[in-house]
């Protein structure tokens, strides 16, 4: 089972200061349809204006990953982390029994273009947690592991059982995964253009695996993909 989740077809909103699409309902956007994928609850693709961001807010009780396609956005947070994050960065939140954060673009001049991911927790009410690791220098034509549940291969450990895959395919590259029986898949192209499977697909399309579907994947150009591994 395949289901293809266009760009066009997502929430989207501007506000200004923030150019947002949303693949799956989040804050005013609400499509029943498209609740979330299994633990898989928002994929927001967010570009931040210079000198713009998000105040200082508050969560619990959720998994937290952003990732930095261009720019960069400054982080602080009520766990006394403050960071700024660059392309190629990922950032993981386990917001738990509370956290408040802010994420603001520093630039005067740059907008910088962010995925931010929330994935639900296993368990309620654990210890606020803060990561981050940096994907730049990975290799092209290669599935890398960003997140895990046992932090597995240097991956970042997160409060799910969930696999975060990330490749990066220069033109002409392909990549093959299968995923297990059991388990399920969502697929989203975060830059370039690649085939999955022969069914051509764009920057911002997504799609819902079923257990056991193998993948064969091609970049028409460079392209950066993003694969959950999910139970």
């Amino acid at each position: 089972m395949t289901n293809i989740r266009r760009a066009d077809d997502r929430g989207h909103a501007n506000h200004g200061w923030l150019d947002t699409y949303r693949t799956f309902s989040f804050g005013d956007y609400h499509e029943p349809r498209w609740m979330g994928f299994r633990s898989l609850r928002v994929i927001n693709d967010d570009l931040v204006m210079p000198g713009k961001g998000f105040a200082m807010h508050p969560h619990r009780d959720m998994e937290i990953v952003t990732y930095i396609l261009s720019g960069a956005l400054e982080h602080r947070d009520s766990m006394g982390n403050g960071r700024l994050i660059r392309a190629g960065d990922v950032q993981y939140m386990a917001a738990g029994t509370g956290i408040r954060h802010s994420e603001v673009n520093p630039s005067g001049d740059e907008a910088v273009h962010l995925l931010q991911i929330w994935i639900q927790p296993d368990r309620m009410g654990m210890a606020p947690r803060y990561a981050d690791k940096s994907f730049a220098q990975a290799a092209q034509g290669a599935l890398h592991l960003v997140a895990s549940k046992s932090g597995r291969d240097g991956s970042i450990a997160i409060n799910q059982d969930a696999d975060l895959w990330l490749a990066k395919l220069g033109a002409g590259q392909s990549i093959a995964k299968r995923l297990a029986a059991g388990r399920h898949g969502w697929l989203h192209v975060a830059e370039g253009d690649v085939t999955m499977n022969g069914t051509a697909l764009g920057a911002g399309d997504g799609a819902a695996l079923g257990p056991g579907t193998a993948l064969d994947l091609g970049a028409r150009k460079p392209a950066q993909i993003l694969l959950f591994d999910l139970n």
